[in-house]
């Protein structure tokens, strides 16, 4: 045999591995963080992984769904707008993944159409066997090989299949994937089923009938499960294991308990001691290194979830607060900094139009309910939305945390409600708002981009990561926060901006444009002068939060709500574990920051209930 040759073999990428996930019985079992903790394990060996969720639903992405119909939209780096499931592919394994990373099957036929149209099946009958599902296996080994952490391929591909199976849309990706494991052989494939073991209340024992249903149906469709996960409300005892295990063709030790744990961070190290590794290892033939020093961190994160005392209030006021997954990527980067400051979060979801005037007169109890929620709490997030429902709400919301020194951090609509909200009541803008709501406003605060309207919803907003340029010489309370560098990159979804025309009045009355984009002309940071922490960003910070690196923009809003912030900027932007596990707070934020501090404010005097009791009060005008 030449040298040349043999320098080739030597060359040649090792072979992709492939973890397939699928799901059975109900949907929302919790397939994403199964995916995501075995990414985690094997990132924790030294190997690098990436993933790819498919969706079976014709729309081409989520870019149009309401939160309440699939949860949250996730926006990645390169302004995909994609299922929430990757958001935790990012977070978990800290990667960045592409629009590609995210399949479904509006895109496959498209795709597949228009090869047709073009003629490149030469006038052939195309059928979902072989072209529909030709097109996924090639789709998933395109994408398996992009890199997702700097330059280097990655070595394990982990999908997940969305649904269940036995669902109709889902049947083509079933059989691409029936072909798929004799594309890559057995030894590079591997098949992980989540299924839910119900425990009845009536008899108060786990039943395995809707999972051995489950396994046959997925047998029936030729993929059998390497893994079977099973989960639970409690664990399941052994005989239990053993049942599933005798009718459902796997050994016991190929049976996998998860049951519902204090936090996600701890399924990881639950799948961990079930000695899924050891099950990769050998089944995939993969050579890697003992996890148990770079598994240090993430138990160190599963210990503070359940161990840190001190606790802090935070209200998040939406328009989407009757599904929490609407506010995914927002919830996760508040626990982050929670968790990173040595708190343990508390989180309210109160509904914009709850705090409404118009409100109080349809349900007194609501209204009064909901302004008793943000009174109590330590910190106020304004997050995205869109449209004009609960939009008066949050203005009342950011005026409430202007005038009372409240901590308050406004996202992207949440800004252009702080903005509005100023405008109005110091400037004297009566009747400022966005041309979103009204068009025909006289003063438009909020202004829409006429590139990201071009009459079609899909794909057509500002999204992606961008880049924000902090002015020069400007003392900010944010920039120091991300290190005082003089820009950052972040990811944005929106099609309405700050009117520029106003920007010199707003900066003269005190609330100051810190960020900009980097010709200048777009409005990116603002906050405002003599506050506590009063932060509005145009762009979505919670993208990309990470469990051990939080988002500095809620970092920010988590200290100022428990009195650290000031000491922390002085020290470097470092707390100590001492600092992390002493929750007393500095006096002058204490003071602000107490729920339900009676305040006082010219003829404005703030009620345990949440409302404003005066006789010329602004709230109840």
């Amino acid at each position: 045999m030449s040298s040349g040759f043999i320098n080739t073999i030597r060359t040649l990428s090792p072979t992709m591995k492939y973890i397939l996930v699928t799901g059975g019985v109900i949907s929302g079992v919790g397939k994403g963080v199964i995916a995501s903790s075995f990414g985690t394990l094997l990132n924790c060996c030294g190997i690098d992984v990436t993933s790819i969720k498919i969706d079976p639903y014709i729309n081409i992405d989520a870019g149009t769904f309401s939160p309440y119909e699939h949860g949250e939209v996730y926006v990645l780096d390169d302004g995909g707008e994609v299922d929430l499931d990757l958001g935790n592919y990012e977070r978990f394994l800290d990667i960045s993944l592409c629009r590609d990373n995210n399949i479904t099957t509006g895109k496959i036929y498209k795709q597949v159409i228009e090869k047709e149209r073009r003629g490149d099946y030469l006038g052939k009958t195309v059928q979902v066997v072989p072209h529909i599902t030709d097109a996924i296996q090639e789709w998933v080994e395109k994408v398996a090989q992009r890199p997702v952490k700097g330059d280097k391929k990655p070595q394990v591909c982990i999908v997940e299949l969305g649904g269940t199976i036995g669902d109709i849309e889902g049947m083509p990706f079933v059989e691409a994937f029936r072909q798929f494991q004799f594309r890559v052989k057995r030894e590079n494939f591997c098949v992980a089923h989540v299924s839910l073991v119900p425990m009845p209340r009536a008899t108060g024992e786990p039943k395995t009938k809707p999972t051995q249903s489950s396994v046959r149906e997925l047998r029936g469709l030729g993929l059998s499960p390497d893994l079977i996960v099973c989960r639970s409300e409690r664990p399941i005892g052994i005989e239990v294991k053993d049942k599933i295990s005798n009718f459902c063709h796997v050994a016991p030790e190929q049976v996998i308990c998860i049951p519902d744990l204090s936090s996600i961070y701890h399924v990881p190290l639950q799948m961990e001691s079930n000695g899924v590794l050891n099950f990769l290892k050998e089944r995939l033939q993969l050579d890697f290194v003992d996890p148990k020093q770079t598994m240090q961190s993430w138990r160190e994160l599963a210990y503070r979830v359940d161990n840190t005392r001190g606790e802090v209030k935070i209200s998040l006021v939406g328009k989407y607060t009757k599904l929490e997954d609407s506010y995914a990527s927002v919830s996760k980067s508040l626990q982050h900094a929670a968790l990173a400051a040595g708190f343990k979060l508390s989180l309210k979801f109160i509904e914009a139009c709850h705090l409404e005037r118009d409100f109080k007169k349809e349900n007194q109890l609501l209204y009064y309910q909901a302004w008793q929620e943000l009174c109590d709490s330590n910190g106020v997030v304004v997050p995205g939305g869109f449209g004009s429902r609960g939009m008066e709400g949050k203005i009342r919301a950011c005026q409430w945390c202007r005038e009372n020194k409240k901590p308050f951090l406004g996202i992207c609509l949440g800004m252009q409600a702080a903005v509005i909200e100023f405008a109005r009541n110091i400037i004297g803008f009566e009747g400022a708002n966005t041309t979103e709501i009204d068009p025909n406003v006289a003063h438009p605060l909020v202004i829409d981009m006429p590139e990201h309207h071009p009459g079609i919803m899909g794909g057509t907003m500002r999204l992606g990561k961008r880049t924000t340029v902090f002015k020069d010489n400007c003392t900010s309370t944010i920039k120091k926060l991300y290190g005082s560098p003089k820009s950052v990159d972040e990811r944005h979804r929106h099609r309405y901006e700050i009117n520029p025309k106003y920007v010199p009045q707003l900066e003269e009355a005190g609330l100051k444009f810190v960020g900009t984009d980097e010709e200048a002309t777009r409005m990116e940071i603002v906050e405002l002068k003599d506050h506590p922490y009063y932060v509005g960003v145009q762009y979505h910070p919670e993208y990309l939060s990470r469990p051990l690196k939080p988002s500095p923009p809620f970092m920010g809003l988590i200290l100022a709500s428990v009195g650290k912030l000031k000491g922390y900027l002085n020290k470097g932007c470092r707390l100590s574990p001492k600092e992390m596990s002493d929750n007393s707070s500095d006096e002058e934020v204490v003071a602000i920051s107490k729920p339900n501090k009676q305040l006082t404010n010219g003829t404005h005097k703030h009620c345990s209930n949440g409302a404003t009791s005066s006789s010329n009060d602004e709230y109840e005008k």
